[in-house]
């Protein structure tokens, strides 16, 4: 049995449809099925792309034209195929049950087009539009949990610590067992603001697998964050044995924007965005309403600050556009003689760099490897950012 790595980023929405229909309103125009594909295959340089509005009708419908075209293929393992990446169909649904004290939103995953046909039939009589991403859906929870295990699916809790529609934002007070089936979870995704080493503080998430996703709503955003995972293949069903680490199969490494670059990371005031205590008025401009921050409400729920299960590395890593001075247009420079941002961020020598970009940059992507950059943290929805301040 022969394994390779493949880099995976399982949380990407859909913009608009084939027909120019919305699906994740704030998401961009440009954010197609078709779009997406290209971007994951040939400019970022994945081997799968998780598209969690895989439910709608017209996303389903240029899929099967892609499909009778030729440009795409079912694998025999789960998954379809598109030029150098597998599309894994996904569907992310907020959860608001009688057992949630507030807005919960989780992804399930399908290894067949038939499976989320299927699940699609089975969503559209528990929501008011199927159209659209991330509808609350009139079923209990643990109910969406049996349907997704009926179809063979993935279900994961999704960026389970921002401060609004999460497990732990808002969802519950102490356990993710107040809403959820323990047992039918698969992994969870830790979200923008947070790494292993806080969500491990946390006792009843060391039987999980950890995700790092993008929760893309633009194609620049599609792999901010991604894993490197161990796979005999790049299928739905090796993915399903990756999260439960079995036949050598397994997580390698996650790599994720270090927390203090997510926009939910600390506690700021919800006006001015200045630092601020949880139920306290700001003191810079006097308003009450405070935006509790992640790294607050970790330390709420720690309950393990000294056993850590083994994990895989979690790499901190800025994403190229995030660089000062690394504009979109020298982005695009690199990608065309250079080569992927997978391969630019990972195996790209200083040789390579220097023909492109200036020294400034190249040592800047040395620095972020080593993850050495000096950070701002971010917080109440303004992201983090590299401090060019010496």
């Amino acid at each position: 049995m022969t394994f390779q790595e493949y880099f995976v980023d399982l949380h990407v929405h859909i913009g608009r449809t084939i027909y120019g229909k919305p699906v994740k309103i704030t998401a961009s125009n440009s954010l197609t099925l078709t779009n997406i594909l290209y971007e994951a295959s040939e400019r970022k340089g994945l081997n799968m792309i998780g598209i969690i509005d895989g439910h709608v009708p017209e996303v389903q419908e240029e899929l099967v034209k892609l499909m009778e075209n030729g440009e795409a293929y079912p694998l025999e393992g789960g998954g379809i195929k598109y030029g150098q990446a597998t599309l894994i169909l996904g569907s992310e649904i907020e959860i608001y049950d009688e057992n949630c004290k507030g807005p919960i939103h989780v992804l399930c995953f399908f290894g067949t087009l038939e499976k989320m046909l299927t699940f699609t039939q089975w969503y559209q009589d528990r929501v008011k539009n199927s159209t659209l991403s991330s509808q609350r859906i009139y079923e209990n929870a643990r109910g969406l949990q049996e349907k997704v295990i009926e179809l063979d699916g993935l279900f994961i809790p999704a960026h389970i610590f921002t401060p609004f529609k999460s497990v732990y934002g808002k969802g519950v007070e102490k356990s993710l067992t107040e809403i959820l089936h323990p047992k039918y979870i698969d992994a969870v995704e830790l979200g923008l603001s947070s790494d292993t080493s806080m969500a491990d503080q946390i006792s009843e998430l060391h039987s999980y697998t950890f995700l790092t996703n993008s929760d893309a709503h633009s194609l620049r955003k599609i792999a901010r964050e991604y894993q490197k995972i161990k796979l005999e293949a790049p299928t739905f069903n090796e993915l399903r044995l990756a999260l439960q680490s079995k036949g050598g199969r397994t997580i390698e490494a996650n790599y994720g924007m270090n927390p203090l670059l997510g926009k939910y990371h600390s506690t700021v005031c919800a006006n001015c965005l200045h630092p601020a205590t949880f139920g306290e008025a700001c003191p810079h401009c006097g308003r009450k309403k405070v935006i509790k921050g992640v790294s607050e409400r970790i330390q709420e729920l720690a309950d393990s600050n000294t056993y850590m299960p083994e994990r895989p590395p979690y790499i901190h890593q800025v994403p190229l556009e995030y660089l000062p001075k690394l504009g979109p247009k020298t982005l695009e420079n690199m990608i065309k003689n250079i080569g992927t941002e997978m391969y630019i961020l990972h195996k790209a020598t200083d040789q390579e760099l220097r023909e492109v970009c200036s020294e400034t940059i190249v040592q800047m992507i040395k620095e972020m490897r080593k993850g050495n950059l000096s950070l701002l943290a971010g917080g109440g929805g303004k992201y983090g950012k590299v401090n060019t301040e010496k």
